[in-house]
């Protein structure tokens, strides 16, 4: 038998709305469109993209098992020595580790963080690179090896201290910014990083997005001829791209000479470039890295020419995985700020810790969502020329943390290997991995777990 209801209430129309968001004008849409409308200008920040796209986190190992056997993490070695620039090079770089210091300028620095990249990877067995804006005495002296970058702006390039270096790397792009120039804005051009760069104090820097004298692949190779000549064929040579026509532009490095290939993809970082080249410009890591070795591979260059990857490679996980790929070797700069306390809440100062909370809030955020790099404002002494500000960061502490961000990364690196049964981390192969979804499945050209298949390549 039915039991009575209650009649239904009327529908209120003046009730308050749903506070859904639209998909296509969520928050950070609707701020992006009323900042825009007030002030006619466009994001510049620090740092890398934000949005999420397929990642080496989409990737994981098959270890060793019945089929496979592991290796004894206590009993058997796993060999990490790393040799970059064999092609050419009469003194190609001995690595003891394959992850370096990506390149990165001092004056997006201050002198006492390269000084701490520098002896961290002195200390490491690895690399260190100078960045936009010539070499400073603190990273020469303190780097046993270091690569001096040739920009397209040229700010600070000096053939005598081409000559003091251990490999140069001709960049081409970056992933943060391909296709782009280089900032750095007036507040971080103090009298010293002036004077490298023979620019007025004081004066936003923006640097030229491709190089001057040159404009395609016969001009590069008279270049790389030249950095060859000046330096009596001693030093690797380097070409540095940004993600993007990868498997065209690698070919057309190698053709031009390169010993090593460095492909940047757009999830690494900047100290400053317009936020709509951070999050729309470029492809992923993971996509240009097949395609880089899908390159070498077509022309009988695989081991030949080395491949050294860079862009959101952030753990042991990401550098085994690169290197199952098809890298040589990896390169880091975000993750190795964050090592000396990039977003951190507190810095180390005179033997204390202090609280960087209030430095934070006056350039308006928080530890942890700081991407204001390009303000010269760093609460924490690391992305600034502020004579004070940088005083944050001791170059004995940072490169302690550094050593001990590396070291641990090398570690994860070397168990996976072991698990995977290599004796060698450049044994690992792109057979020891499988894709949890179709997307990086595709792009990395390796089977959906559980399956066979690899999208575009088996069936369909």
């Amino acid at each position: 038998m039915n039991k009575p209801v209650e009649p239904r209430q009327p529908v209120d129309h003046l009730r308050r709305p749903s506070q859904e968001e639209s998909w296509g004008y969520d928050r950070k849409v609707i701020d992006y469109i009323q900042n825009a409308a007030a002030h006619g200008l466009y994001e510049i920040r620090g740092l890398g993209a934000k949005r999420h796209v397929p990642h080496f986190d989409d990737l994981v190992f098959l270890a060793g098992s019945a089929s496979r056997y592991p290796l004894e993490g206590y009993r058997e070695k796993c060999h990490t020595k790393t040799v970059l620039g064999t092609r050419y090079a009469k003194k190609p770089i001995e690595l003891d580790i394959p992850i370096t210091f990506a390149g990165m300028s001092f004056g997006s620095l201050s002198a006492r963080v390269k000084e701490a990249l520098g002896r961290a990877a002195t200390e490491l067995g690895t690399s260190t690179t100078t960045g936009d804006g010539g070499m400073t005495r603190e990273e020469r002296e303190s780097s046993k090896t270091l690569v001096y970058q040739c920009l397209p702006s040229r700010y600070g390039f000096n053939p005598d201290d081409l000559r003091k270096a251990d490999a140069i790397e001709v960049v081409i792009g970056q992933g943060a910014k391909p296709g782009g120039g280089g900032m750095l804005l007036g507040q971080k051009v103090n009298p010293r990083v002036a004077g490298m760069r023979t620019l007025p104090q004081g004066i936003d820097q923006r640097s030229a997005c491709r190089h001057p004298d040159w404009t395609g692949p016969d001009d590069l190779a008279i270049k790389i001829e030249e950095l060859r000549e000046i330096t009596d064929w001693e030093k690797p040579i380097y070409v540095k791209i940004g993600a993007t026509r990868t498997y065209n532009d690698v070919k057309l490095a190698v053709h031009s000479g390169a010993d090593v290939v460095v492909v940047d993809g757009m999830q690494g970082g900047t100290a400053a470039t317009q936020t709509v080249f951070i999050e729309h410009v470029g492809i992923p890591t993971l996509a240009a890295l097949r395609q880089a070795v899908d390159a070498l591979e077509e022309m009988d260059m695989r081991g030949k020419v080395q491949l050294i990857v860079s862009g959101g490679i952030r753990t042991g996980a990401d550098v085994a995985k690169a290197l199952a790929m098809g890298a040589d070797a990896v390169s880091i700069g975000q993750g190795a700020l964050f090592a000396m306390g990039c977003n951190n809440d507190t810095y180390f100062q005179d033997g204390k810790h202090w609280d960087a909370r209030e430095d934070y809030a006056r350039i308006g955020t928080a530890p942890g969502f700081c991407h204001h790099c390009h303000t010269g404002k760093c609460p924490v002494g690391i992305t600034t020329q502020d004579e004070m500000l940088e005083l944050r960061l001791d170059p004995m502490v940072g490169a302690r943390h550094l050593k001990n961000y590396f070291k641990t990364m090398n570690m994860e690196l070397t168990t996976v290997a072991r698990a995977c049964g290599k004796s060698n981390v450049h044994h690992l192969e792109r057979e020891d991995l499988v894709a949890l979804t179709i997307e990086a499945a595709a792009m990395a050209r390796v089977p959906l777990a559980g399956t066979q298949w690899i999208p575009g390549v088996n069936g369909f």
